[in-house]
Parts: C-alpha cells; sequence; structure tokens
C-alpha cells in the first residue's frame, strides 16, 4: 500500500481523518500527522506520524465505531467546557438515557453537544446552533463537551456517595483531545475549560482551588492538560 504522509491528499486521507476524528479534508497536513501519532502511541504503534500497513490496520478496526465530526456554530463560541456524565467508572450511558435525565430536570433536550462514549466513539448531543444546558451563566456562547464517566464505582456505596474519579479510558483520551483540536480550529479564540473552572473565585486570587468548586467535573483539571491546544 502507498504510506500516508505529510503532503498526501485523497479520499484514502479524508477516511483516515474520520477515523481520528479529525475534519475530512483529504489533506495530510500537520494537525493530521500529530493525530497519527497519537493514535500510533495509543496503540503501542512505531510513532513515525506516517500511516503504514501496521497503523492502517489498526486504523480500519476502528472504522465500525461511530464518530461525530464537528461542525461550526452560528452563535458566537467563547468556551468549549468540558464536562463528565457523572456516572459509575465501568458503566455505559448512552445519549437516549442522558437526554431522558437531562430532561427529568426540566431541560428540553440533552445539555450537552457532544459526548464520548467508553469506547472513544463520539457521538452528538444538542445541536451546536442550540444554547446548551451544561454550564449556568456560561451556555450562552459555549460548547460543552462531555466524556460518560467521572465518578468512583464502589459496590454498596450509595451513588449520592461516590467520590469524583478520572475515569477516562484510554481511547477516551485519545478522542477527547482529537475532537478538542478540531472545536478549537472552529473557534480559535475559544477557552478550553474544565466545568469545575466556571466556578466563583470566593477568595479573589485569581485560581479556582478545590474549596471553591461547585462540584468537582470533569474530575480532572482539563484547563491544564489541554492548555497546548
Amino acid at each position: 500500500m502507498t504510506i500516508l504522509k505529510i503532503g498526501s491528499r485523497g479520499e484514502t486521507v479524508k477516511q483516515v481523518q474520520k477515523v481520528l476524528h479529525l475534519l475530512p479534508d483529504g489533506i495530510f497536513g500537520k494537525l493530521t500527522e500529530e493525530a497519527v501519532k497519537d493514535f500510533q502511541r495509543e496503540n503501542n504503534l512505531t510513532i513515525d506520524g506516517k500511516v503504514g500497513p501496521a497503523t492502517m490496520a489498526k486504523l480500519m478496526v476502528a472504522v465500525t465505531q461511530q464518530h461525530a465530526v464537528p461542525k461550526k456554530s452560528k452563535r458566537r463560541i467563547d468556551e468549549i467546557i468540558v464536562h463528565c456524565t457523572a456516572t459509575p467508572e465501568g458503566q455505559d450511558c448512552t445519549i437516549p438515557q442522558i437526554r431522558a435525565l437531562h430532561k427529568k430536570r426540566g431541560f428540553s433536550d440533552i445539555g450537552y453537544h457532544y459526548v464520548v462514549f467508553r469506547d472513544g466513539s463520539i457521538h452528538e448531543g444538542r445541536d451546536v446552533n442550540i444554547v446548551g444546558a451544561h454550564c449556568k451563566n456560561h451556555n450562552a456562547h459555549s460548547i460543552g463537551v462531555s466524556y460518560v464517566g467521572g465518578l468512583e464505582n464502589k459496590p454498596g456505596v450509595a451513588y449520592e456517595k461516590l467520590k469524583a474519579k478520572d475515569t477516562r479510558t484510554g481511547d477516551q483520551k485519545a478522542s477527547l483531545k482529537a475532537l478538542l483540536k478540531n472545536l478549537r480550529v472552529l473557534y480559535p479564540n475559544a477557552k478550553i475549560i474544565g466545568h469545575r473552572d466556571t466556578s466563583p473565585d470566593l477568595n479573589s486570587d485569581g485560581m479556582i482551588e478545590p474549596n471553591e468548586w461547585i462540584k468537582a467535573c470533569p474530575s480532572f483539571d482539563a484547563k491544564t492538560e489541554y492548555s497546548h491546544i
């Protein structure tokens, strides 16, 4: 097979970009190369940023997964806010289930715009052109992204007493990173933060500290982890 690398173009490049959750423009550029390297790193492949036989074989395994490619909202977007679904570790949660839970809370639809499942597949929630319902006082000009998980799983412990935990699988970490990179291309001036980073700075020291969090969501420091994107 022809090895895909920087400068390659065509339909095959588009297919690779779709699997990597990138905007499929058919041009193998720096963003695609970086995504390939991330994929290779996650799958214990030679990290060279090129799609040869071994990397392509692994990519094809992921083809059957469902992927949502982000589209640009007509709204002004200033923030991309990362959430967790507050689901116990190891448990799955579907879009219809999240939608039903959010409707019970009085929302008109699922509050998030994108949800990343435990297998790394990316699913659309609320249309990006519609204001989300995921972060009070921040919904109008933001995109809400959530991963399934965020709570420890302790048999016999009541749900209300479960503690926050970063439960992201390797696939979720890779997909979240790729999705956020794509969103930053669409919204270059938007800040990537976690839900907890929207808490009030009670002591006015310029930092949102654990004792100031309204909630621990997304159960990891998204602001720091994604500061390079």
